[in-house]
Order: C-alpha cells, then structure tokens, then sequence
C-alpha cells in the first residue's frame, strides 16, 4: 500500500513535469505558426476584402513593436 502510494506520487511528478514542458513546447510552436502564417494571411485578407484602412494600421503598429524590440535586442535573446 504505502509503495503504491509512493509510486503514485512520483509518476504524478514526473509525468506532470513532461507534461508541462509539453504545453509549454507546444505553445511556443503554436505562437510562431500564429505569427508567420496567420498574421499575414489575416493581413492580405483584410487588404483584399477592401479593409485596408484596418490592415494598415495594425501592420504599422506590429511594426513599430518589432523594430522597438529590436532596438532594445529582446528578440534576439
């Protein structure tokens, strides 16, 4: 009984330390294709349905963060 017990607590550990890499892993897989593929085509979507005075302004605001960040080397980290 108390090794059972044991036995529990360590997988529940182990496996939740993997699994939480995992999430975490995946998240980040997930926030660069939302960045590279959906962004822009989102972006082309709003240009070519004739939202251009909604594309541009968030294209020039994601553009001034990116160059910011830039500047201050965050994103190359």
């Amino acid at each position: 009984m108390m090794l059972t017990i044991i036995f529990a607590i360590l997988m529940i550990a182990i496996f939740g330390r993997i699994l939480a890499w995992g999430i975490k892993a995946a998240w980040g897989l997930t926030k660069i294709i939302l960045l590279v593929v959906c962004f822009p085509l989102v972006l082309i979507a709003f240009a070519l349905s004739g939202l251009i005075f909604l594309a541009l302004p968030i294209l020039l605001i994601v553009g001034i963060v990116v160059l910011a960040k830039i500047v201050s080397g965050t994103i190359l980290h």
